[in-house]
């Protein structure tokens, strides 16, 4: 038998106390309850909300899994090319850690999502740290300079093969105009601070998408558990 929850309208079966939706608890009254039994006996424990998050305790979980996967996903790691997964698996352990401590022992698929966003935030923070700190010592102390410069200028030329591509299909009048633009952007590319802020961008771009795997292997885990795991009354 399902009911309908009462904040989103979605199907929840009779025996559920939440809705794994938005996780608004399901109160349900009988004519045969005692109305006279006190409080404490008809509610002997409090129920949390599912979709809310007691920061204390996930914290905990999220910093312990956090700090691991963005050693291992930094640039100075043999294992960064797993990136993805190791955000993915991080918060989905911190999900499962988080959802043991708490009642009801699962969270919805929101909540699941925010605690993935911290994991991946911490952890890409870390990683952008470490291969920052690796690049600049790289470059200054051990003096591979020439190799950072070779990967950059081969990454220059694609640009400027794809620009004259771009122009040689153009007519007369709009190529000088995007000749003029593209000289522009060739100057930023060729100055140091070009340079840097290419090495920046690319390191930032990653970490944004470690960042996304983390949500999503948090909203991951709490859809999954909250399947396998029935809430506790």
């Amino acid at each position: 038998m399902e009911i309908t929850c009462d904040r989103c309208r979605q199907p929840i079966l009779a025996e559920n106390c939440y809705c794994p939706t938005c996780g608004l608890p399901q109160l349900m009254y009988s004519a045969d309850d005692n109305s006279d039994a006190p409080q404490s006996e008809r509610w002997p424990l409090v129920v949390r909300d599912a979709a809310t998050i007691d920061w204390r305790p996930a914290l905990r979980g999220v910093c312990m899994l956090a700090i691991p996967a963005g050693l291992l996903s930094s640039g100075p790691s043999p294992l960064s090319f797993l990136g993805m997964f190791w955000m993915a698996g991080a918060a989905d352990l911190a999900v499962i850690l988080y959802m043991r401590s708490q009642r009801p022992a699962w969270i919805t698929i929101g909540a699941g999502a925010r605690i993935g966003l911290v994991t991946g935030l911490i952890a890409a923070w870390l990683a952008f740290g470490i291969s920052g700190c690796a690049l600049f010592i790289e470059r200054i102390f051990f003096h591979r300079s020439n190799q950072f410069d070779a990967i950059y200028s081969t990454f220059v030329a694609a640009f400027q093969q794809k620009a004259q591509d771009s122009l040689s299909s153009m007519s007369t009048a709009d190529a000088a105009q995007v000749q003029a633009g593209f000289n522009q952007i060739q100057a930023w590319f060729l100055s140091p601070e070009g340079h840097a802020g290419i090495w920046a961008l690319s390191l930032i771009s990653n970490c944004l998408f470690l960042v996304l795997f983390a949500v999503g292997g948090g909203a991951l885990g709490a859809r999954m558990w909250a399947r396998r795991r029935q809430p506790e009354v």
